[in-house]
């Protein structure tokens, strides 16, 4: 069986799961244009300011919308932030104290995160400098939460709880939300002060509901994934208890500024449009992942999740078991992508990260993983972990390519 007719057998087979998706899309539109009209979002909104960014309707109402979508008291969407990593920095750094500890209940952390907890680099100004001890539960062997260790875990001076809904770059499933709302009763039934933090990023809009729905206090993610619905250029955000999130501003700005200020930049348009795209976006992106994980795995590969497993991020994960094969996908996803097809991935060091890591991301907003886009550490057991689609067509096109480069795992 040539790719093509492999894509065609992947793609019948997944006829019920893509209408399932297209299902939670409409559902999520609706949320997003409940609170659009809600708000009375209007071309007047589009409009920002300059200077201090004080008094500005349009990021106030962005705001306000983006909250009740996530059904929290509160949210910040800023392009100031400069990645998803800067605001969950910005929300441990404004909630965490001299003395508190943070515990990671979901595994170790994304590559990014050991520098602001200080677990790699020195004199940075990362948590562990500022006195913020730090505990994490490892996963079972099966890859899954520890529930058993986590309903004795949280202590007296556990201030926050980690909670990484994404399987980053680690081989375990991403937590739903069903997952999400059982940590955060276990841990509320140990210390209700607690706060329950969520890394969200790669998870807004997969399922109907988000973590804050469920009794998270607050959570971060990056506008360059799945709620800048591919087109908004930069930012992130932060939602949840208001005083948690004003908190978190003022680590972003300053003490006494907060929420008040910083300039949009004319980017309120694409901001609005962006989260009113993201639900369809990010079905498509959930599309191209069943798709990638069905073919791969009657190829013999391993793959996480498996075909047919429910979703909780827009990651499909592949263990390639080789440098070489690592590259070789990278490369083939490079040439079939709209910008830079030209260009081929090379591994090198990435600030944040650990290893050398390669990276296809042919995508219109540079680092977007909401669009096409596939990459991976230079590490055993070299898996390739591929994000986002607009469209699961492309997602089909360039795995064609993909595979007649792969061959059989």
């Amino acid at each position: 069986m040539n790719s093509l007719e492999q894509l065609q057998e992947a793609e019948q087979a997944l006829l019920k799961i893509f209408s399932g998706i297209d299902h939670k899309v409409k559902q999520n539109l609706q949320r997003v244009l409940s609170a659009f009209r809600h708000h009375s979002v209007g071309a007047h909104h589009f409009a920002g300011v300059t200077g201090y960014g004080h008094d500005d309707l349009g990021r106030e109402t962005l705001d306000k919308v983006f909250a009740e979508i996530m059904g929290a008291q509160a949210a910040a969407v800023r392009v100031q932030f400069v990645s998803g990593t800067h605001a969950i920095a910005c929300a441990l750094f404004g909630v965490l104290r001299p003395g508190d500890e943070m515990l990671a209940v979901a595994g170790a952390p994304y590559d990014t995160l050991e520098e602001v907890i200080g677990l790699r680099g020195k004199n940075q100004g990362s948590l562990i400098d500022f006195g913020i001890s730090y505990r994490q539960l490892n996963l079972t062997p099966e890859g899954t939460v520890d529930w058993q260790a986590l309903s004795h875990a949280v202590e007296d001076k556990t201030r926050l709880v980690l909670i990484q809904r994404s399987c980053g770059y680690s081989w375990r499933s991403s937590l739903s939300i069903a997952d999400i709302e059982k940590i955060v009763r276990l841990v509320k039934q140990q210390n209700p002060n607690t706060v329950c933090f969520v890394d969200n990023c790669y998870g807004e809009f997969i399922e109907t509901q988000e973590p804050t729905h469920v009794g998270a206090d607050l959570m971060a993610g990056s506008l360059i994934k799945n709620p800048g619905g591919t087109i908004v250029t930069a930012g992130g955000y932060i939602a949840g208890r208001e005083d948690l999130v004003e908190a978190a501003a003022c680590r972003l700005t300053a003490p006494g500024i907060g929420r008040e200020g910083g300039a949009t930049f004319d980017q309120l348009r694409l901001l609005f449009q962006g989260l009113f795209l993201a639900p369809q976006m990010v079905g498509e992106a959930m599309k191209g992942t069943h798709l990638t994980g069905y073919v791969f795995d009657k190829l013999g590969y391993p793959v996480n999740p498996t075909p047919f497993a429910p979703r909780g991020d827009v990651i499909q994960a592949i263990k390639l078991g080789s440098a070489e094969k690592l590259i070789a996908f990278c490369k083939a996803v490079q040439r079939h992508s709209p910008i830079g097809s030209y260009l081929d991935p090379i591994p090198d060091e990435m600030p944040g990260y650990e290893s050398k890591v390669v990276m296809a991301g042919g995508t219109f907003i540079e680092g977007s993983t909401l669009e096409f886009s596939a990459d991976g550490p230079l590490r055993q057991p070299y898996i390739v972990y591929c994000q986002g689609g607009t469209h699961w067509t492309h997602v089909a096109i360039a795995l064609e390519a993909v595979i007649e480069v792969m061959g059989n795992g």
